[in-house]
């Protein structure tokens, strides 16, 4: 051989190993023979590797599958470059199945695990040429029983559309397995669009052409799977409705017309917008398996039958591609809208006040340009109207109820409340720029003056006489602004006369006159106080009233009728039947003021006095005035009252009865002692005690006639000033927390079936919110930069939940019926979304397309079964053909049919013995397709 006499040659002159370099192997002499060598030389480097060394080496999950995966080999062959691909299982435990999604076309097709693709590298990746295509399989063939391979290979042919593959598998010295598969694309037969035509197709096959297959019986193995999806929206087969008495009432024809519904009116986001149904229907899958079919009248009885027959079904949702990529157009949700308001805020740094923005051409700022416009004032008018108007049918006593749980963690306003609606419009209006806001706060300001001006109930606003002080600033100086509307207005409906004409009646009083303590007339005795002189009291065992014109001398008071100088005023009421320890007469409660109220950042202002001046005195000037105002008012209630009465009443704590001696009293009468025992306790009886020099000090005077410790007109003005001079970026933090808050609190009263993820996810938002908004209120100017990009992640983390919200309330919508299928359904989606979404581990070997499906129990396919209504008329004329197998109506999208034929062979045509119970499937067929569009794919097994 000329290799061997070149190394003889080599070993005698000595020659260098550089000479190898124009070897030939004269055994690979042509080109064909060096590409089977090298399709050989890929193929046992794969084979040595095995699937875990390959996923190792990088192999590539294919997007479908979460365990198929492909590695790949470039050559050449003549002028020609080919590209190798083997494609392989990571867990190839278990036998095949026929119905999965995970499958490649080849696995569903064929029925071949892993196996093995060489195409030619070009734009249409598929051999045109019928020669080229059989020396292409013919090498790989070769190569592949050089390596003692049974991988079967498969060569793409004719044009791309038709998904035409021819292959070849060697199963062994005796076996052989040829593939081929076609479509037709157009003009699919009759015959071969039902199922009689399809089982005589594949008899053929392997019968002869002379056998009359309608009545010679061939046992063949069927299985099938029809796809039924549910019928999108017609709006060609809606018919408007409307309610007859509406139309009646109105007698307008035109009303009609507007009665179309959308999925989700009855959500509560549809107040500011619509969204896109993320479900757009259903795919269900109906499953026949493991049939034995021996005559083409039995496939014509299956076609007839109906697919509630079918031993599984399968359903899962058709869901919209915006979940995760991002739309074609602008989305608008609450988390587009708020993303907008983090602009503004980022730009509300450049100005001193709001009205810098209100004009573009004097604006302090640069950056503002002419897209961002203010709407016309006829927009404007009906926006303010939105925000001041209030349902008074559907008004609550607290602003608390309808919030989720965490809400309170995010310092805003609650979103039914007269700033929680001016952030939510503003994030609608002109598209959220930072001079539509100007302008609307401007206008917000004006309004809310004039309420004030006029003395008009601020809308949207609980009055309790409390400043909730976990909400923002400008709620609370809302508040403020409406407590003191509602007192300004009790002042100016006072009438003068009427406390003149009641206090010179007291004069004419009978001794007699009894006391009304009625608690329903303690409002009125608050606007037209008590002068009537105390007389008498009830007994509270007759309720009558009895005159004491004297008492017994050892009593100390010589009568129950006031003196003159003496007159009763601004009580209340009886309280109880406590006496006055110096005269014997009831004691009266007197109407007090209510203390002060205070906003935060007042409590913040009070807070630094008390660093300045010290903690005790100043606690004690600050009880002082309410102090001295309830003293001044219990005098002028109770003229013969001492200190210690006030005590009794005011601090119970403060005064000590003698245990002993009440029980003596008690047994022989409250008229044998008098008065009753008891003392103040040693805070109160110290020398000096502060409360009995206020009490020395202060004067009688009901409250109506002092001066008021809140004094309405002088607060209403200062709140009005902080909302007319408010920075532009302390409002748009403000407005940031509350759109925030009230975005999440509408969305929260979403009915989603309280599906456990959502809920927590719902939990964990409302967290997340409080903990990146938090320094927004601070009092230190947040870092401007830091701010915002923590905002727009905010933004995206918002967003996420806010798609699932809705996925999750159009589940419930749909499948409220079918609790188990409902929880089921959302688990896939959340599980597969989830990860896209940046809330949880993204796995290389995860599917990007949503393809999961539920098992349908018995109980549970009437629910599935109403979503396929049956046809209209209109629908019904447009399907001229029919493939059978109808569900309420509707036929399957796709029907896939597998055939297959199982012969035991004792001995094989080189008469060696094979096992009896080894049988071989030598004939599949797998067909696939509708009346439009047929694919047969056909694998045939020989002994060659």
């Amino acid at each position: 051989m000329a290799s061997s006499s070149k190394i003889e040659d080599e070993g005698e002159d000595g020659t260098s190993e550089g000479e190898f370099e124009g070897f030939d192997d004269f055994t690979l002499a042509s080109s064909w023979e060096r590409f089977i060598s090298e399709i050989e030389a890929v193929c046992r480097l794969w084979l040595a590797d095995g699937p875990k060394n390959l996923l190792e080496k990088g192999a590539i999950n294919l997007d479908f599958s979460k365990n198929l995966y492909k590695v790949k080999f470039e050559m050449k062959y003549g002028m020609k470059s080919y590209c190798m691909e083997y494609f392989f299982v990571a867990n190839s435990d278990g036998e095949g199945v026929d119905w999965n999604d995970d499958l490649h076309d080849l696995q569903l097709s064929f029925g071949v695990k892993k196996f093995l693709v060489i195409a030619p590298i070009s734009a249409s990746g598929v051999v045109l040429d019928a020669p080229e295509a059989s020396k292409l399989l013919s090498a790989v063939s070769i190569a592949l029983s050089n390596c003692g391979s049974t991988w079967p290979a498969f060569v793409p042919v004719h044009d791309p559309s038709r998904k035409a593959y021819i292959g070849i598998q060697n199963m062994g010295t005796v076996f052989t397995r040829r593939f081929e598969a076609d479509r037709i694309g157009s003009q699919v037969p009759i015959r071969l669009m039902h199922l009689e035509g399809l089982y005589e197709l594949f008899v053929s096959k392997f019968a002869f052409s002379t056998v009359d297959f309608s009545t010679y019986l061939f046992q063949v193995n069927f299985k099938m799977r029809l796809t039924y999806r549910t019928p999108p929206h017609d709006e060609d087969d809606v018919t408007p409705e409307a309610d007859p008495e509406i139309v009646e009432s109105t007698g307008d024809p035109d009303v009609a017309t507007h009665s179309k519904t959308q999925w989700d009116d009855d959500c509560p986001w549809s107040e500011w917008y619509s969204a896109e149904d993320p479900v757009k229907g259903f795919e269900l899958i109906t499953i026949w398996s493991n049939k034995v079919v021996e005559s083409s009248l039995r496939m014509a009885e299956l076609e007839n039958s109906s697919s509630e027959d079918a031993e599984k079904w399968l359903i899962g949702p058709i869901l919209s591609q915006n979940l995760t990529d991002e739309p074609k157009g602008t989305r608008v949700g609450f988390a587009s809208q708020l993303r907008l308001l983090v602009n503004a805020l980022e730009m509300s740094f450049e100005a001193q006040f709001m009205e810098d923005f209100v004009s573009a051409e004097n604006s302090a700022s640069d950056n503002l340009n002419s897209s961002m416009t203010i709407p016309p004032p006829t927009v404007l008018d009906r926006v303010l109207k939105d925000i001041f108007h209030e349902d008074k049918g559907a008004q609550s006593s607290d602003h608390i109820k309808g919030e989720h749980k965490n809400s309170r963690v995010i310092k805003g306003a609650p979103v039914d409340s007269l700033f929680a609606q001016f952030c939510l419009n503003s994030l609608w209006f002109a598209n959220c720029n930072i001079r539509a806001i100007a302008v609307l706060w401007v206008e917000f300001v004006r309004e809310v003056r004039w309420f004030w001006e006029e003395s008009q109930t601020l809308p949207r606003m609980i009055t309790n006489g409390v400043i909730d002080l976990s909400t923002c600033l400008i709620h609370q100086k809302l508040q403020m602004l409406a407590i003191c509307i509602e007192k300004k207005g009790q002042v100016n409906q006072r009438k003068p006369d009427n406390y003149e004409r009641e206090y010179h009646a007291s004069d004419h009083i009978e001794e007699d006159g009894q006391v009304g303590t009625d608690p329903t007339q303690k409002h009125a005795l608050m606007e037209e106080f008590d002068v009537k002189c105390d007389s008498s009291f009830n007994r509270g065992d007759s309720g009558s009233s009895v005159q004491r014109s004297s008492i017994e001398p050892g009593n100390g008071a010589a009568s129950t009728c006031l003196q003159p100088d003496k007159i009763r005023r601004g009580s209340s009421g009886v309280v109880g039947s406590m006496m006055l320890l110096n005269s014997h007469q009831m004691m009266h409660a007197p109407y007090t003021q209510d203390p002060p109220i205070m906003t935060e950042d007042m409590h913040e202002e009070r807070l630094h006095v008390v660093e300045v001046l010290g903690g005790a005195s100043f606690s004690a000037q600050l009880e002082r005035d309410i102090l001295s105002s309830d003293m001044s008012a219990f005098k002028a209630a109770n003229p013969d009252a001492v200190f210690e009465d006030f005590i009794r009443w005011h601090s119970p704590g403060d005064w000590e009865n003698d245990e002993v001696e009440e029980k003596r009293t008690s047994t022989q009468g409250s008229k044998d002692r008098w008065p009753p025992p008891g003392r103040l306790s040693e805070r109160m009886f110290e020398h000096g005690n502060s409360w009995r020099l206020i009490w020395n000090e202060a004067l009688p005077s009901p409250a109506s006639e002092q001066k008021p410790l809140l004094d309405p007109n002088r607060e209403g003005e200062k709140v009005l000033h902080y909302l007319e001079t408010l920075r532009p970026h302390q409002l748009l933090e403000q407005m940031v927390c509350t759109a925030f808050k009230a975005s999440a609190d509408t969305l929260s009263q979403t009915s989603f079936g309280n599906l456990k993820q959502m809920t927590t996810k719902m939990d964990q938002l409302y967290l997340t919110i409080a903990s990146i908004l938090k320094p927004l209120l601070a009092n230190v100017l947040p870092d401007k930069v830091e701010m915002t990009d923590d905002l727009r992640r905010l933004c995206v983390i918002f967003e996420h939940v806010e798609k699932l919200l809705i996925l999750a309330a159009s589940l419930h919508h749909k499948l409220s019926q079918a609790r188990r299928l409902l929880e089921a359904i959302f688990d896939d989606c959340y599980n597969h979304y989830s990860p896209r979404m940046g809330m949880g581990k993204l796995d290389s070997n995860t599917q990007k397309e949503f393809n999961m499906k539920q098992t349908v129990r018995m109980y549970e396919r009437q629910v599935v079964m109403n979503f396929f209504t049956p046809p209209t008329a209109n629908q019904s004329w447009r399907k001229v053909l029919s493939m059978g197998n109808l569900l309420n109506g509707h036929e399957p999208v796709l029907r896939e049919i597998l055939f297959s034929m199982q012969n035991s062979m004792t001995y094989d045509h080189y008469g060696s013995f094979r096992s009896p119970h080894k049988d071989i499937e030598t004939h599949r067929m797998y067909i696939c397709g509708t009346s439009n569009d047929l694919r047969v794919a056909l694998s045939v097994t020989s002994c060659d």
